[in-house]
């Protein structure tokens, strides 16, 4: 009868190595596309418009502590200048004869003045035992047109 052209009569039992290739290189190019789409963290809708709450009324009250950081080198409680190491003492002795429930101090700071002056005056509120702490700031920033 006749004669095989080109091929055993044997099995091939060795893996086709090209399929597989084809496979992985598909696997590798979705996980390239997908992982940076995880880790871009939380999603935040942003407020379209610059308005703040409203003024807390104690602030105006002769009562309330409020500290002004006209600069980055200078504190005041009411009108009296202080600097940062004994403002802790003044706050701690004007706080203790009020309620915890009514320990506020308020914070007014310069547009120009360091983060971390804000927050080195905020650790000294927090080492007297006070935990309200309130930033003024103005009613509305910026330009005042709000985009739709």
């Amino acid at each position: 009868m006749g004669a095989k052209v080109g091929g055993t009569d044997e099995y091939n039992s060795e893996i086709n190595v090209t399929p597989m290739v084809d496979v992985m290189l598909v696997l590798l190019i979705i996980f390239m596309i997908v992982t940076p789409l995880l880790q871009q963290g939380v999603t935040v809708n942003y407020p379209r418009e610059l308005n703040s709450p409203d003024e807390d009324p104690e602030i105006t009250k002769d009562t309330s502590v409020v500290i002004a950081i006209p600069d980055n080198n200078n504190f005041y409680v009411g009108k009296d200048p202080y600097p940062l190491t004994e403002l802790g003492e003044k706050i701690k002795n004007m706080m203790k004869d009020k309620p915890p429930d009514k320990r506020i101090v308020y914070i007014k700071s310069g547009v120009d003045v360091d983060y971390g002056t804000v927050v080195k005056a905020i650790d000294v509120i927090r080492k007297q035992d006070i935990d309200k702490i309130g930033l003024v700031a103005d009613k509305k920033k910026g330009g005042g047109e709000s985009s739709n």
